[in-house]
Formats: C-alpha cells, structure tokens, sequence
C-alpha cells in the first residue's frame, strides 16, 4: 500500500469517509467565511427529528477520542489575515500550474472524495476561483440515466476526461460505487465485487496514456460532520445540501467507515495513492490541499508575451450612440437602497 493512514474506529470520531453531495458554497471574503465557519460551529436551535435522534444513537456508543484527536482539534486556528494571504498565494500558483497545463499540453484529472460535508465543494471552489473555465472545469455527475445504467460503469466518466491542455475536477466520481451504491445497496454484490478489480487497472490505463490523476479523500470526524449538518437546517441559502441520503449517512456512519477502509485496501495503489485531508477545520484543510496538490506536479512558470494596452483613439464623427430610451435597461434595485432621489430617472 502506497500511503500510510490510521484505520477507522466507526464509533470513535476520528476523521475519514463517506457518501454523496458536495460542500460547494462559499466565497473567498474573509467576512462570509467566517460567518459560514461559524455556522457550522454553532450548535443550532432546533434539530430535525432524524439528526437528533442520530445524534443520540451515536452518543450511547463513543469511545473516548485518543490523544492524537484531542491535539487536532485543540490545534490553533489560523487567523484570518493569514488565511487569506496564503490563500491568494496558493491560487496564484494555480494559475501557474493552469498555464503550465495549457502550454505543455498536460491532462489533469482531480478526485474530491469523503463524507458529507467534509469540505470537498468548498475547496474546489477555492481551487477553481481565478482559473479559467475553458482549462478547469468541475465533473460533478448526478444519478445515471437508465440508459447509463446498462453501460459499462466506468463509461459515463469517460466522456469527462480532459483534452490536452485541461483540467478536470470530479466532485465525487467512480468511487460513488465504492461508497454510497455499496452501502445504500445501489449496486449489486457482483458489480461492486467487479469494480474492486477494475478500479485499480482502469486508473492504471489512465495513468499509463498520461494521465496525471490525483485522488483526495476529505476526512471529518463524525462530530464535526453533525455539526455542519445541523448549520444547513435553517440556513435559507444551504438547506437545499442537507438530504434524505445525507440524513441516512448519519445512520450509517459504521457501515461508511466499513466501506472506506475497503475501499484504500483496494485501490490506495503506488501507481494511484489515496491523499487524506483532515478537514474538522476547513481552512486548514483548504490550504492544506493545495498545497499539496501543487507540489505533486513539476510545473514551471510558463513565459509570456508583454501586453501593452494600444492608445485609444480619438472620437470621430462617424458613431453616434443611439438614444438611451431606445434600449430597455434593468432596474437600478442599489438606488432604492442607497435611497437615491434620482432613481426613477
């Protein structure tokens, strides 16, 4: 086995894995992260009936967390200014790395998996804010079609693959069979059984036709995760992340580790590692990742033509810009709040 990582206690909250949906929202803005961090901090005013109850179950069976856990939670937390200037120096990199990409013609695939509300949304979205669309693009599929259903597995994340010069970002992938269609019983005994094989090799193929491909396992502990479950309760622009297949993951909590550890024992490989992230404090576990990613590829800053902006030339006589009230503009919505006198002009 390539990595090195501890084994999950299902009933110690110990960070490691899970099912389906992403964590995807948020902004860089030190403002909002901090009020979405907090968020999911708090302990919530009412809990769903289906969340309390889990919470009560897996009360009754907790062991005491180890030494090593207790350390990682107490660890100090960055400050935000720090947070922030190293965020922007990581993502400045990026666009390096993009570049490097485009001009060398690489291939790059990243997988984003873990349990819910482990982190995964928020920092593809960190990776991807000041890269280009047409380089980086996220693959986050939903249920297969019927149609899909009869094909092989692994065809519907064929067509997601990159071109030269492009990077794709899979916010879950192949491994939901591992994960969620084991457990939830979406899969057959036969096909999950055929997977366990095949991963390894089909990753091998990737890898061989030069395919650059990272795996991310984002790592929570089962805590940290009911906490940001209960923030998405009552949160207007969150709730609709908070699902019946979330809830049950509560549930499941057990038979997801169960799936997890099998899942490294058959597909953690030298040729395509698994690269675990803590991430009970999602700030760390951004930058964390980043930087890691970055240091697995050879990139170079990529030369560049100078640009220089031409002057702008003179007006002439030859354009006149059609009347104003011939065009329908919207509303200005920012005079009314401003409470400016002229907003109906």
């Amino acid at each position: 086995m390539a990595t090195t990582h501890g084994s999950d206690d299902a009933a110690t909250p110990t960070p490691e894995g899970g099912p389906t949906a992403d964590d995807a929202t948020g902004t860089t803005d030190a403002t909002a992260d901090d009020a979405r961090d907090a968020a999911d901090g708090a302990d919530g005013a009412d809990d769903a009936p289906a969340v309390a109850k889990a919470k009560k179950a897996k009360k009754a069976g907790k062991k005491k967390s180890t030494k090593a856990d207790r350390a990682r939670r107490n660890r100090k937390k960055l400050s935000n200014d720090v947070y922030e200037a190293e965020l922007f120096r990581l993502q400045t990199e990026l666009v390096t790395l993009q570049e490097w990409v485009k001009a060398t013609g690489q291939r790059v695939v990243v997988i984003f998996e873990g349990r819910d509300a482990a982190g995964k949304g928020g920092a593809i979205k960190r990776i991807t804010e000041y890269l280009s669309p047409r380089v980086a693009r996220i693959a986050a599929l939903p249920a297969p079609t019927e149609r899909q259903k009869t094909q092989w597995y692994f065809q519907r994340y064929v067509e997601h693959l990159p071109a030269a010069g492009e990077i794709v970002l899979f916010d879950r992938s192949w491994y939901n069979r591992a994960g969620v269609e084991r457990v939830m019983g979406f899969c057959t005994p036969q096909e999950y059984a055929q997977f366990m094989r095949q991963a390894p090799i089909f990753e091998e193929m990737l890898i061989n036709d030069g395919i650059l491909l990272r795996k991310y396992w984002f790592s929570v502990s089962d805590a940290e995760q009911l906490k940001r479950f209960r923030s998405r309760l009552n949160d207007p622009v969150r709730r609709w992340k908070l699902s019946p297949m979330d809830l049950e993951s509560i549930h499941r909590w057990e038979d997801y580790s169960r799936a997890k550890d099998d899942m490294f024992v058959h597909t953690d490989t030298p040729t395509s590692p698994w690269f675990v992230v803590e991430s009970d404090v999602k700030k760390h576990a951004r930058l964390n990742m980043i930087s890691h990613l970055l240091s697995t590829f050879p990139y170079v800053e990529v030369p560049h033509e100078e640009v220089e902006l031409p002057t702008r030339p003179q007006g002439g006589e030859n354009y006149r810009r059609p009347p104003r009230s011939l065009s329908t503009y919207v509303p200005d919505h920012v005079a009314q709040l401003t409470g400016d006198p002229e907003r109906n002009r």
